[in-house]
């Protein structure tokens, strides 16, 4: 059993899909969690309600504002003082293709590159001031098996946003490893989430399952296992990883 207690873990997108279940985890390892979420109060007052609120603290904040992900860090570092482990698992997936008008299409793109990628480095950024001061930390990043492989044409902007994801990733992992800073990111494939749910229903479950030697899509907990044991420090020169969580579909 993994042991986080002690733990103070930001996890971004911590309402629904793959977070809200890495902050149960999280939570029931011991860790206290910070609960980002952007427009989905309801869920996230659920898990408290779940968990405590001695062990999650909600904050909301909207990544498609410039410096927002920065006013996020700077409230959550004030709720104990620290953050020892950041996951940045927030995202958004927005359809818009090469046919789409020229105004849908460059939304679409600097609403994902914003919230997917930049957001992500603003937040790693106050991350690795954070873990100099305190002689290390580590950073957890969510990317995609669209960032190996691509994705369908609709979804260019968000394979590209997750392929800068596994890019920062790991030049973080090596620009600072000797400040005892730990960079890892895991890539799923499918994952059963709300924010799949489009995809599942504009293509088929059998169209996206019929590729994994599986058979199926993976359920959250999968992710949420591995970020658990990324977090538990129990394997620090793995820094760097990229861990594929997609039932083999796109093996490395």
């Amino acid at each position: 059993m993994i042991d986080l207690t002690g733990k103070v873990i930001l996890v971004t997108g911590g309402s629904s899909g793959i977070g809200a279940v890495t902050v149960r985890t999280l939570a029931n390892a011991g860790a206290m969690v910070i609960l980002h979420y952007f427009s989905q109060g309801d869920k996230a007052e659920e898990i408290v309600g779940e968990i405590g609120c001695d062990r999650i603290h909600l904050l909301p904040a909207d990544f498609t504002q410039e410096n927002g992900a920065i006013t996020l860090w700077n409230d959550a570092i004030s709720w104990q003082g620290r953050i020892d482990i950041l996951v940045n698992n927030a995202a958004i997936m927005l359809a818009a293709g090469v046919d789409d008008n020229l105004a849908l299409w460059s939304s679409a793109w600097q609403k994902t590159l914003q919230v997917n990628l930049i957001a992500v480095a603003d937040l790693c950024r106050e991350a690795i001031h954070h873990f100099k001061s305190r002689n290390g930390g580590t950073i957890i990043n969510v990317a995609s098996r669209a960032a190996f492989r691509g994705d369908t044409p609709e979804y260019m902007h968000y394979a590209a946003s997750k392929g800068g994801i596994i890019s920062l990733t790991r030049s973080i992992a090596r620009g600072f490893a000797k400040d005892n800073i730990l960079a890892f990111a895991v890539a799923p494939g499918f994952v059963r989430t709300e924010m799949a749910e489009k995809f599942i229903q504009d293509y088929g479950e059998d169209f996206l399952t019929r590729d994994i030697p599986m058979g199926k899509i993976a359920p959250p907990e999968d992710v949420a296992n591995v970020i658990a044991f990324l977090a538990s420090g129990l394997a620090p020169h793995a820094t760097g990883t990229t861990i594929d969580i997609n039932g083999a579909s796109y093996v490395r």
